[in-house]
């Protein structure tokens, strides 16, 4: 039974558990109990004092962050969610504007998008990049069009260069959601600071964590300063406030708190070397499986970089002749159980096009009117987005088993089940798809062991 495939009785390639991400070390420890010991857990004073903009360590995270990646101004906030609603806020949109925006994306994009009283434009994407697509973006271009919200998905930096072009010749804002992304490189620019105004993600499972939080970057000064006053209720700072600032005056608590930045800055430093192992580990994979039939990987130019938040694989089911569904389960059940969310060997689909979500086919908002889609004759039905829903449905794999903490081991068995699958694709021709893994996250209640 030693070469059957696992799935059909035989002997898995290994069962030891892959390496779990451990970021917390003692530095992070370290800073953690410099705030615990000061007593004071949040820096933050809403009103016209020295500490509106924070205590000495939310500062020292943004000043780090701009020293490392170039960028003149950094705003740290409790979540990448109120990062992007803070920096919509601050473009002084007005209701029923649209923002350009892909579908493949977390929900926060869009979501943030209609809390701000404006209309998400779902533009398909670049079905190698995984990001924006330009000439999806020139299609959807209207008078109420503002800004385009380009999401640097997996890591892999978007093609900003013809985007700003377009942003330029419709006097568009250009938003980066890099929270996936710290590290990437786009012909030779950090991303994050290459259009209007971006940021990035501390939540628990990206490169850089504190459990929760955010931060913005931007290289305009205006939109910085309007972005601090909506962080931390800029209504109480309005009577000294120039006049251009006062549509950004109103805020809320979006504010980090010391011992967050205190866990989160030392990590900072490493992100160069977090993605340098990531690369080296998604080149062994790549090495061991190219020229493969039906497996097929992302590439892009020589002066960019990717940053592998995960590892995107675009499965051919016309070249294997099994659905893929069934690859995955055969390759998984040649490999551990995972024991966290970054061991899972491998997901499919990502997370489906945003606008096939209930409430955007329904077009269900805010009061009886359903605001803002009372302002738009915009229809949010299937086929919007044929490149997004190919992928979503057919296409892609995702490995998590790049990260900084994955040995050459656990590498060499992921390319093990790949090969192993591949070889006896043939007996799998007769199993059928199994509809309820298309979630990533499925795999999490299916194994009692993750808590």
């Amino acid at each position: 039974m030693k070469n059957n495939l696992a799935i059909l009785g035989g002997d898995p390639i290994s069962t030891t558990s892959f390496e779990e991400r451990k970021l917390i070390g003692k530095e992070e420890r370290d800073g953690a109990l410099r705030v615990l010991e000061s007593q004071i857990l949040s820096g933050f004073i809403a009103g016209p004092t020295k500490f509106f903009n924070g205590g000495p360590e939310v500062k020292n995270l943004e000043q780090t962050w701009n020293e490392e990646f170039g960028s003149a101004f950094s705003i740290s906030t409790n979540s990448w969610t109120t990062g992007i609603q803070t920096i919509l806020q601050s473009l002084d949109l007005d209701p029923g504007d649209e923002i350009i925006v892909p579908p493949y994306t977390m929900s926060a994009c869009p979501s943030a998008i209609i809390l701000n009283g404006c209309i998400p434009v779902f533009a398909d994407i670049d079905p190698i990049r995984l990001s924006l697509d330009p000439s999806s973006i020139r299609a959807n271009i209207t008078d109420r069009t503002k800004a385009i919200m380009v999401v640097h998905l997996f890591g892999c930096p978007a093609e900003m260069d013809e985007i700003c072009k377009i942003a330029r010749e419709h006097n568009l804002f250009v938003i980066e959601d890099a929270a996936q992304s710290p590290g990437a490189v786009f012909q030779g620019k950090n991303v994050g600071i290459i259009g209007d105004i971006g940021g990035f993600s501390f939540n628990f499972h990206k490169h850089l964590h504190c459990g929760e939080g955010g931060l913005i970057t931007t290289n305009n000064s205006k939109l910085a300063k309007k972005c601090q006053l909506i962080r931390n209720h800029g209504e109480n700072l309005a009577d000294d406030l120039e006049e251009e600032l006062l549509n950004s005056a109103f805020g809320s608590n979006y504010r980090l708190s010391e011992l967050q930045a205190a866990i989160a800055s030392p990590q900072i430093k490493n992100i160069e070397n977090i993605v340098s192992v990531r690369n080296s580990n998604a080149d062994f994979i790549k090495k061991r499986l190219v020229g493969m039939p039906g497996i097929e990987f992302q590439s892009i130019e020589n002066d960019s970089v990717h940053s592998y938040y995960m590892m995107p694989i675009f499965f051919k089911e016309a070249v294997l002749e099994v659905p893929r569904n069934v690859f995955l389960r055969a390759v998984n059940a040649e490999l551990p159980l995972p024991t966290t969310w970054d061991t899972n060997p491998l997901a499919e689909g990502y997370c489906k096009p945003l606008y096939m979500n209930k409430l955007y086919q329904r077009k269900i908002g805010r009061g009886s009117d359903n605001f803002p889609f009372n302002l738009t004759k915009r229809e949010y039905g299937e086929g919007l987005c044929p490149v997004t829903e190919n992928l979503y449905q057919r296409e892609l794999l995702l490995t998590p088993i790049i990260h900084e903490f994955t040995s050459i081991t656990s590498l060499t068995a992921v390319a093990d089940a790949f090969e192993k699958v591949i070889e006896n694709i043939d007996s799998l021709k007769s199993l059928k798809s199994d509809d309820g893994l298309s979630d990533p996250l499925a795999f999490i209640n299916r194994n009692k062991s993750i808590q």
